[in-house]
């Protein structure tokens, strides 16, 4: 008997693997393998999520009016070319679905965001990975990879999983080297723990043709990946045709009314920036007095090299001992590293106090 075929596109892709929330045998469970903010959802965006309770039987605004207004308030961006999506990677999808295709081209740097793969798999694009240089996007080389067939460049700045952020003047150069019919898709999810002046998360680009587009979402900073939203901000021709495909009610009721709330919440940002560049230096400096090297990073963890696989696994297996769950980056090719999410001071302080009192992934992964 014949079966339905999807795709042979499709059957390449590996499934994306979430961080992990368990730990077998473990009671008490830290999580810092998703870059999740570090404390929680703002207070008004919880009540907020409450106070819709009464109203779940209702339709959402289809157009996220609302907080496309917010949002439009909070940065200085035009509301019209704002759309938002059930997480930037909803965004992302449409946009290389519509824009990508059989017989097209998706150009990344080698270790770019996974759903960057992932999508454009699904889309039907051959995805071209482009070498980095010391983990950091290499302008040079992703422009020598456009060819005829390409028509999407994704580029996560600062990246996930390196935190390694590309300066405002290279990204401008990356622009300015592709064919006008390319589309540049700036990835900004952690764009709100930048603290470099000279950074631009990507709307200047967007305000000077129509071919770039930012993203931006909810997941990090504000805390609300379990509502799953994201933002787009976008040139009108390309709004036109997300919005021609998306779904006509992508962004729950609670999601958007507690990213509203989230948006007015005074000092949260400030607070949480001002919390992740203290520990993210903390906590880098002592695994660094580890002897581990730790890789620069701009969001809201930091990249662990380990050297060896080996000893990254020891480590990792330290960590998970006293239940404290990390992300293991073989998926992106850097077998050697762990990707640790800076959590609350405690947290982190208990990172260190575990792997201080580990010997096994000191001495190559056994003792």
């Amino acid at each position: 008997m014949s079966a339905p075929l999807a795709r042979p596109s499709i059957l390449s892709i590996e499934a994306y693997a979430p961080g992990e929330s368990k730990v077998p045998g473990v009671n008490r469970i830290i999580k810092l393998s998703s870059n999740e903010g570090a404390f929680g959802p703002p207070p008004a965006a919880m009540q907020a999520f409450i106070t819709t309770a009464t109203e779940l039987h209702r339709y959402p605004d289809g157009g996220s009016t609302k907080l496309r207004d917010a949002i439009g308030a909070r940065f200085g961006l035009d509301p019209a070319r704002i759309i938002c999506g059930a997480g930037s990677d909803e965004l992302l999808l449409h946009l290389i679905m519509a824009f990508g295709g059989e017989g097209t081209e998706l150009v990344m740097s080698a270790h770019g965001f996974v759903m960057y793969d992932i999508t454009g798999r699904y889309a039907g694009c051959q995805v071209i990975k482009v070498p980095e240089r010391n983990l950091l996007a290499d302008v040079d080389a992703m422009l020598a990879a456009v060819g005829p067939r390409t028509k999407l460049v994704c580029l996560a700045n600062p990246n996930n999983p390196t935190g390694a952020l590309l300066p405002r003047a290279e990204v401008q150069r990356l622009r300015a080297g592709l064919r006008d019919d390319v589309l540049l898709v700036l990835d900004a999810a952690y764009a709100e723990y930048v603290t470099d002046a000279d950074y631009d998360a990507g709307a200047t680009l967007v305000d000077a043709g129509t071919n770039t587009v930012m993203t931006r979402t909810f997941s990090k900073i504000f805390g609300m990946g379990g509502l799953r939203v994201g933002w787009a901000y976008l040139p009108a021709n390309i709004a036109d045709i997300v919005n021609r495909v998306r779904g006509p009610f992508n962004v729950n009721l609670p999601a958007q009314a507690a990213a509203v709330a989230a948006l007015a919440e005074p000092g949260w940002v400030e607070r949480s920036v001002a919390h992740n560049a203290e520990w993210r230096g903390k906590l880098g400096g002592a695994l660094e007095a580890m002897g581990v090297k730790v890789w620069p990073s701009h969001g809201n963890f930091i990249l662990a090299d380990f050297a060896t696989a080996e000893r990254a696994k020891a480590a990792d297996a330290a960590l998970r001992g006293r239940g404290l769950i990390v992300r293991a980056m073989a998926a992106y090719d850097l077998p050697h590293c762990l990707r640790i999410t800076i959590g609350t001071a405690e947290e982190c302080q208990l990172v260190t106090d575990a792997l201080q009192a580990d010997a096994a992934w000191r001495a190559g992964g056994a003792v």
